[in-house]
């Protein structure tokens, strides 16, 4: 069979057509993306889609409807099998490699992230519950963690990886709320100690390893780092974790899951290198001796709804910059739209158990 007849055939299992008139339909302008997507898989969808040879109208349902399918099936994807060795092999996310995920991704410049994501700075799923625009799904997403960890005026609160720091701020402004917050992102820290002045919050560039980071907190949150810890740290973070947590507290840990694959390896090239979705059984094992479970909320759709918004708000002078975003936010969009693929948890924990038991807002 030809490349051509693989790739009808695995998109045919999506009820995806070549070169048909529905938006998630694949139109190919140049004839090696075929050769590409057989041999080299999601490097190769991604790369030929970034180098113009092939375009969708809804990127996102297009890879919903491949997810939903039986077309993962269908073709090795030998890129992914690297990837899932190394990350077994080598500690991708070690102390020395902790840093290039600010250098290639975050660092791309405050002004560029607020363009995208509005003014909370805040790059994580929000919550649509009761919202109808971006700014109140995620004044509700901060809100909802606030309320999840029980939040007293005077409480001391640890966010690892607390990005342009919105969520400290919420929880200083609304709660009366003390904090520190810490990421391996310099621009990161710059903006939210700037956007911080009056509040009793710092915010340093540590990394949640560094021996400079002291407790105890009353709580501990962390929103979108997890991802970027990577499998042979991840006890190695809850333990951390742990050790800051003053009795009586709790750590909410809100990640993308994913319990199919270690990482995608076209993300983990152009986009987040080193990063790792935990699988429910890997975040079981690491939790076990550490910590209670008191609660796991999964609200994935509400994530598909958030990067929505951001494709839509997302503008880049450059035209490759803009095909690789764009293929990375709607595709992205698009796996959790798929719903057995990515997941959005948020994990409430405990050093033993809640005494008089853990009742989950939502």
């Amino acid at each position: 069979m030809s490349f051509r007849g693989i790739v009808e055939r695995v998109l045919a299992s999506a009820d995806v057509r070549l070169d048909g008139d529905r938006p998630w339909d694949v139109r190919v302008h140049d004839p090696r993306f075929f050769r590409s997507a057989v041999l080299r898989g999601t490097l190769g969808v991604g790369e030929s889609y970034v180098d113009g040879w092939w375009d969708c109208d809804a990127l996102d349902e297009l890879v919903a409807r491949v997810g939903r399918s039986s077309a993962d099936d269908l073709l090795p994807d030998w890129g992914d099998a690297a990837l899932r060795l190394s990350s077994r092999l080598v500690n991708l996310q070690s102390t020395l490699r902790a840093s290039q995920v600010a250098e290639r991704h975050y660092d791309l410049g405050n002004a560029f992230f607020r363009e995208m994501l509005g003014p909370t700075m805040t790059y994580s799923c929000g919550y649509w519950a009761e919202a109808e625009t971006l700014e109140q799904a995620q004044a509700a997403k901060m809100d909802l963690i606030c309320r999840k960890l029980g939040l007293q005026e005077g409480d001391r609160i640890l966010d690892i990886g607390c990005g342009w720091g919105s969520l400290l701020r919420h929880a200083a402004e609304r709660y009366g709320c003390e904090g520190l917050g810490i990421s391996v992102s310099a621009p990161q820290i710059a903006w939210a100690r700037e956007h911080s002045a009056g509040l009793p919050l710092r915010f340093e560039t540590l990394d949640y390893r560094s021996p400079d980071l002291k407790g105890p907190f009353h709580h501990i949150v962390s929103v979108g780092m997890f991802e970027h810890v990577g499998r042979k740290n991840h006890r190695v973070f809850l333990a951390r974790a742990r050790a800051l947590l003053a009795e009586g507290g709790l750590l909410l840990l809100h990640t993308i899951g994913n319990d199919h694959a270690a990482s995608d390896p076209w993300l983990h090239r152009y986009i987040f290198p080193n990063g790792e979705l935990p699988s429910t059984r890997q975040l079981a094992r690491a939790l076990q001796g550490l910590f209670v479970l008191e609660d796991w909320h999964n609200f994935r759709l509400d994530y598909w709804r958030t990067i929505r918004v951001w494709a839509e708000r997302f503008r880049s002078p450059d035209p490759r910059f803009t095909r690789l975003w764009r293929f990375y936010l709607l595709s992205m969009a698009g796996t959790f739209k798929a719903g057995g693929r990515n997941q959005l948890w948020q994990l409430v924990l405990s050093p033993h158990g809640v005494a008089d038991g853990y009742r989950s807002p939502r």
